[in-house]
């Protein structure tokens, strides 16, 4: 399997404008089977959604739905997201060309020294996707400090972490995704954004990282992608030669 990753400058709460950015780093981009966008990547990490979030269904989705039946692949990126209930999501979508059934992800561990616990409400599933054969995790960005949380019950075979961290704890980012693709025996595909908001400035670190911990990255600060091809043989291989998710506590 053939994944992308999207590293890009966010335009602040501006949809229109950030549609427009992913589709053509997206086109320009190697054809592949996946595209990854990063966190809140249509409008930037805002701790007070009243106003931004789409609805369920809004136009960023619609979006993504219309990028994934061109390319006939799946895409991925978290969006704010008012639910009928009154609550808001940090919501992270997996969307599959042709399909009507929407894959997606709530943020579990909300950012509260970042004021996100304030507006928004926690997710508590799990959620893994098939897609081409190959078994996805989602999450977002606070959830990648939390191993439990992400322990693979060799239940995955990638981990996605898209991503608004801030340039001065990349050492903490590159660390941890290595960290949890050895520990989980996964790739973990990595998609941070560059730029700045009105609260951190980002220089990127987006990394698609193999089994061993050794990653093949964007440069930092530059709008760019990242792609490669997903070595899902190695990665049995290997599974089956060192079987540590057999053996875990």
């Amino acid at each position: 399997m053939k994944v992308t990753l999207i590293q890009m400058d966010v335009a602040w709460e501006s949809p229109h404008t950030n549609h427009e950015t992913a589709e053509r780093a997206m086109l320009a981009a190697e054809r592949s089977d996946l595209y990854v966008l990063p966190e809140m990547w249509n409008t930037g990490v805002t701790i007070e959604p009243k106003g931004i979030a789409e609805s369920e269904g809004g136009e960023t989705l619609q979006w993504m739905k219309q990028m994934a039946n061109r390319l006939d692949a799946a895409v991925a990126g978290s969006v704010a997201v008012h639910l009928p209930d009154g609550t808001y999501r940090n919501r992270l979508y997996f969307v599959k060309p042709t399909l009507k059934i929407v894959n997606y992800y709530d943020k579990h561990h909300l950012f509260a020294y970042g004021g996100e616990t304030l507006n928004y409400t926690p997710g508590d599933e799990h959620v893994n996707v098939d897609w081409r054969g190959i078994r996805f995790r989602l999450c977002i960005c606070y959830d990648l400090r939390f191993p439990l949380w992400l322990r693979n019950k060799d239940d995955y075979d990638v981990l996605i972490c898209v991503a608004s961290w801030p340039e001065i704890r990349m050492h903490a980012w590159r660390v941890l995704l290595a960290a949890r693709a050895i520990e989980n025996q996964c790739y973990v595909l990595g998609v941070n954004r560059i730029g700045s908001d009105p609260y951190c400035q980002y220089c990127g670190g987006t990394s698609i990282v193999d089994p061993f911990g050794m990653a093949t990255s964007c440069p930092d600060g530059e709008a760019s992608v990242v792609t490669q091809t997903l070595d899902m043989k190695r990665l049995k291989s290997f599974r089956e030669k060192f079987p540590v998710l057999k053996e875990m506590d």
